[in-house]
């Protein structure tokens, strides 16, 4: 049994939401986590609240921030001077609107030549230049393996294999189920050469379109309900039964979940909590 109180929505699933709209509607669902994003339209994280004031409005609402979304391209060497710049100030706004971890994307594109060798040297180099950073901070950063056939880490089990190596206790695995049904990891391996300790979130998004898995994208990706194909309960179901304990968030990127009538999502995220709980 899911308990509503570790169900989040990411920012991602209604977009067009001020932040203090957002935490309003996070709290008529009855929800109290979120996750924020530095990828909206207008590229601000916070909507350029004061930190103060967007601290009051997350006591107001009784809104816990659990992310920002996210690094990218965290594990390419090339961009390493770039990323550290970066994180120093996702960590420093982190720390003052009191969000517990920052998510790290890594690099997916179809141009990256690496090898596999290189990319798992370049990602452990990466942790290893961040992890002061994460530790000295006390934020936690959360590593996301992407599906995509591009993708530089797409396993989870490479992802904590590489945190091993890194040396640094600062960081944890998203399970985005998307992500896990189109990447490489079986329910298997995740059984016997994961340890679920490394999970630290796991985000949850339907498709229910009839394409071949090679062209599923992120426009595809709607609330889970009945009609899902990327079996999210069996995921769940599994996670749960290893000992998964943590936040489950909605990450729905599709435009026909984002452009809903209120009351209609409002009603479209209930049945959909009502559906993974059963």
């Amino acid at each position: 049994m899911i308990k509503r109180s570790k169900i989040s929505l990411n920012r991602i699933i209604y977009p067009k939401l001020n932040l203090e709209d957002f935490f309003k509607f996070t709290k008529d669902l009855d929800l109290n986590k979120i996750e924020l994003r530095n990828d909206l339209p207008g590229g601000e994280i916070i909507d350029g609240y004061p930190h103060e004031q967007l601290k009051e409005l997350s006591k107001k609402y009784g809104a816990e921030i659990l992310t920002i979304n996210a690094l990218q391209k965290f594990n390419l060497a090339a961009m390493l001077p770039e990323a550290i710049k970066e994180l120093k100030k996702l960590i420093n706004l982190s720390l003052s609107i009191g969000c517990r971890a920052i998510v790290l994307c890594p690099n997916n594109d179809v141009n990256d030549k690496r090898n596999p060798e290189e990319i798992f040297k370049e990602t452990v180099k990466a942790l290893k230049s961040f992890g002061p950073l994460f530790q000295d901070s006390g934020i936690q950063g959360y590593l996301e393996p992407l599906g995509f056939e591009e993708c530089s880490l797409r396993s989870l089990v490479t992802a904590m294999n590489t945190i091993q190596e890194s040396g640094y206790p600062v960081y944890k695995i998203v399970h985005d189920t998307f992500h896990h049904y189109i990447g490489p990891d079986t329910f298997d391996a995740i059984e016997n050469d994961y340890d679920i300790s490394y999970t630290g979130l796991v985000h949850i998004s339907g498709v229910e379109c009839d394409i071949p898995v090679e062209k599923y994208r992120d426009s595809y990706r709607v609330l889970v309900t009945e009609q899902d194909r990327l079996q999210n309960k069996e995921q769940i179901e599994l996670l749960l039964k290893l000992g998964f304990a943590g936040n489950i968030s909605f990450e729905p990127f599709s435009q026909k979940v984002q452009k809903m009538e209120i009351k209609k999502i409002k009603s479209a995220i209930n049945n959909s909590i009502e559906y993974i709980s059963k």
